[in-house]
């Protein structure tokens, strides 16, 4: 996954001994964009904003190890024969599946510690996740990684490219497809259409943001996936796409099993917590009558 930096410099700027690199501060605004997102939406749906900040103090630095750990178990005899390398994210290598993974047990724990309902707590975020996601792609844009491959110039060139994405892509003296920005473009296309669909009255029950947001994203990232060169496997099958194909398929089951065979039916999403306590009570009792 490494390759010779071209004509963009990885490092930021330096203090002293310290770099500061391109991906690291990529990742950060993605992180502090979907945290202040998510404030504002918390808000409006009855949880607080002071919630999210105690649970970005949680699930940012779990989402950061998940992604990590999740790359370096898939790379591990690179990783063995120089350890004290796992430790150097902003080289590139944070997995995202491996971030949500953690991430999201760690959503999941929080959230029942502190009663805040799970499924209305990843409708909020995960719109905000993927504008996070599409920005972090940038981050391996700066790090000439993540990209697909082999294409002429004159292939990027007619996709109406700027220069510097163009050079940037040219790795080496080979110009590479920018997977990178294939799934940057997809990501934000999701998240302008989950928030259109997030904010229509009685359109979508509780969940059905966080299963949109996986649909749309496994289905991209199965198609991307297929392109890039660096993927991570198990036998012949890369992981990614596996991931993203049991993510697409049981997103869409979930929705329609609980739209259509689930009672008593969850609350739509912008009724934020307020029936809350009426559904657990509705479905106590169904359960009750029925065992």
């Amino acid at each position: 996954m490494q390759s010779v930096i071209g004509n963009i410099d990885p490092v930021a700027f330096r203090l002293g001994p310290l770099e500061v690199a391109w991906y690291g501060i990529i990742i950060v605004t993605g992180m502090f964009l979907a945290v202040w997102l998510s404030m504002r939406e918390a808000n409006k749906r009855g949880i607080g904003e002071d919630f999210i900040i105690d649970l970005a103090f949680w699930i940012i630095p779990a989402g950061i190890i998940g992604a990590r750990l999740y790359y370096v178990l898939f790379e591990l005899p690179t990783y063995l024969a120089d350890p004290i390398r796992m430790f150097y994210f902003w080289e590139g290598g944070l997995a995202i599946y491996g971030g949500l993974i953690l991430g999201f047990i760690t959503m999941y724990w929080y959230s029942h510690k502190n009663d805040v309902p799970v499924w209305l707590l990843v409708d909020i975020l995960a719109p905000h996740v993927m504008i996070a996601q599409a920005i972090g792609r940038w981050g391996n844009f700066i790090n000439q990684e993540a990209h697909g491959g082999e294409v002429s110039r004159q292939f990027l060139e007619r996709l109406q490219l700027p220069e510097f994405i163009i050079e940037q892509m040219n790795i080496n003296g080979t110009y590479y497809h920018p997977t990178f920005l294939y799934e940057s473009l997809w990501n934000l296309v999701g998240f302008i259409l989950l928030m259109i669909l997030r904010a229509k009255d009685r359109l979508l029950l509780r969940g059905e943001v966080f299963l949109g947001y996986l649909a749309w994203y496994g289905l991209g990232r199965f198609f991307i996936e297929g392109m890039r060169t660096d993927s991570l496997y198990i036998g012949d099958f890369r992981v990614s796409q596996l991931l993203s194909l049991l993510l697409l398929v049981s997103s869409i089951g979930l929705i329609i099993y609980r739209r259509f065979y689930v009672y008593p039916r969850p609350p739509y999403y912008t009724e934020g917590v307020e029936p809350e306590k009426v559904y657990k009570e509705k479905k106590k009792k169904y359960h009750q009558k029925n065992n």
